[in-house]
């Protein structure tokens, strides 16, 4: 290594000793100090990816499956805006990424004088979609701020930052800091609600008769104190970005499913619900107007939780994997449950599971063909379609929270990518990503980076030749009019050979599960087509909120 330090070694040695093993990008006129420091090393892995779009949900799934940091590199002005879709996912995901962008040199910021990639604003475009956003204005300041803006990703709520670095700024010679020579981070532990309030919400448990956990991203991790809850009898549900806190195969864990009418009458006998690092956001409540039973106990490390989309009796701040455990102290063998409670709670599950099977019609057996053909740690990542927002969210069960990657934004598009990414990050499993091919067709290009990273996952595309999810809204609320949503898709057989990438097609439900299986076989990323059309329509699950009028 060169005797000549500058900022961009400061950068690259700095997230080696962060942990950071892997980035993702590209390279452009104004990160290459930084990626040139990151090849010199030769520590960390790049992955060349085709777009910063596609650059960043790859580093977000990264980051889901692994748990470790993962950056992205962009460059600046086009570049930086081009990862902004990314940063918005990431952002609804609570996924602690770090995002590093160049910028122009420092005697032309904020001047609009119209030099390369020069976009006037950058730093507030960044802050509007990022937790916190950062300019490092000299090279004395960027070990301090590199170092804040990693605290900030990882504390929660966490969420995606962005650190703008001068072009000058990072050609700038400089000494190493000896504090390279240790991990500079000081993270906060995660703190229980104050116990005044936990023995509150412990009384209220104890008089209740047919409690009900309610858990979300905050909680996700949180899989022994939730299980001891469960195992006390208390039925759970999760938000979608939370699912598989503890195993989807437990008889007392509904998962996604609370949206049937039958989770619908058994929430309506329930005398305390327990909301633990959960949004209950409007994308699974309709809007908010789910009626969910009360009184109801809010637990959340944000403080700004409190109220932000259902009222509550009492709110107690702090993380919700330390306040479960404690709650569960005291609360253990003292609950007096109605008896038979638990029992009624399997039984909705199961008339759940068989209501949303037979809703299904023809792709009522899709969920268990593909369960059956994937390994129990496989990695499930899908894009926003519509076997994704009816079975692949509700009805497939997962074992473990980090098998769970969909984008919390809605967004059509981030699947393949994400998929990548996943596979990535997955240590060993297996991937799977479920895309429509509407969705597909987006992050097209990244296709080659699979090839080129030997990702080891399998591109699942449910072909009905259009936005599937977008048709269905137009039926129900314009009169059946699809304008615009039939895209012309590739032929998918075709798009493989081009790739270098295995092949696999069926067009019966029945064929999905050897084709799959085939398709998990490959060592590398593998393309599955699945037709719709020759299946048969996809049932109409769509129902206008109730703020909708046709």
């Amino acid at each position: 290594m060169s005797d000549h330090y500058i900022v961009g070694d400061l950068v690259a040695e700095f997230l080696q000793t962060v942990g950071v093993t892997t980035a993702f990008g590209l390279v452009s006129v104004h990160n290459i100090p930084m990626l040139d420091a990151i090849g010199r090393r030769n520590a960390i892995r790049f992955v060349k990816a085709r777009g910063e779009h596609g650059a960043g949900h790859m580093a977000d799934a990264f980051v889901r499956t692994s748990g470790d940091l993962a950056v992205l590199f962009s460059s600046t002005g086009p570049g930086a805006a081009n990862a902004v879709p990314a940063l918005v996912e990431a952002g609804f995901a609570g996924t602690p990424l770090l995002h590093i962008t160049g910028q122009t040199a420092s005697p032309n910021l904020d001047r609009d004088q119209g030099t390369v990639h020069d976009v006037p604003g950058q730093l507030q475009m960044l802050e509007a979609v990022s937790k916190t956003a950062y300019r490092i204005r000299d090279a004395g300041s960027a070990l301090g701020i590199l170092t804040k803006a990693v605290s900030d990703a990882l504390s929660a709520p966490m969420g995606p930052v962005s650190i703008e670095i001068p072009i000058d700024v990072q050609r700038t010679a400089i000494k190493r800091p000896d504090i390279l020579d240790r991990n500079p981070l000081a993270l906060p532990q995660p703190q229980a609600a104050p116990m005044a309030d936990i023995e509150q919400a412990a009384a209220m448990l104890r008089q209740a008769k047919r409690p009900m956990l309610w858990t979300g991203n905050g909680a996700k991790f949180a899989g022994a104190a939730v299980n001891r809850l469960v195992e006390m009898g208390i039925p759970l549900a999760t938000s979608w970005n939370g699912r598989a806190v503890i195993s989807e195969h437990h008889p007392l864990n509904f998962a996604g499913l609370y949206g049937s009418p039958d989770i619908a009458n058994f929430l309506a006998a329930v005398d305390l619900l327990i909301v633990a690092g959960c949004r209950l956001r409007g994308h699974e409540t309709a809007d908010m107007s789910m009626a969910l039973p009360g009184p109801r106990i809010h637990i959340d490390a944000d403080p700004a939780a409190n109220g932000r989309t259902y009222d509550n009796e009492l709110f107690l701040c702090g993380d919700a994997g330390a306040t479960l455990e404690a709650l569960g102290d005291l609360v253990a063998e003292q609950l007096s449950l109605e008896a038979g409670y638990s029992d009624a709670a399997k039984a909705a599950k199961t008339a759940a599971q068989e209501g949303f099977t037979e809703f299904l019609g023809d792709y009522g057996a899709m969920p268990a063909v593909v369960r059956t053909a994937m390994p129990a740690d496989a990695v499930w990542v899908r894009d926003v379609t519509l076997n994704n927002t009816t079975w692949g969210n509700r009805m497939f069960p997962l074992n473990a929270p980090r098998d769970n990657v969909y984008p919390i934004s809605a967004a059509i598009g981030p699947g393949l990518p994400l998929g990548i990414g996943a596979a990535l990050g997955a240590k060993g499993r297996k991937t799977v990503s479920m895309s429509g091919d509407g969705g597909f067709a987006i992050n097209l290009a990244e296709l080659w980076t699979a090839v080129d990273e030997n990702a080891d996952v399998v591109f699942m595309v449910m072909n009905d030749r259009g936005y599937g999810v977008i048709k269905h809204i137009q039926s129900s609320l314009y009169g059946g009019r699809h304008f615009f949503a039939d895209p012309t898709a590739p032929d998918y057989k075709t798009l493989a050979e081009m790739c270098g990438m295995p092949f696999f097609h069926s067009d019966t439900v029945a064929g999905v599960g050897a084709a799959l299986t085939a398709a998990i076989a490959v060592d590398g990323p593998a393309l599955l087509e699945v037709d719709m059309n020759a299946i048969g329509p996809f049932p109409a699950y769509f129902k206008p909120p109730p703020y909708a009028s046709k």
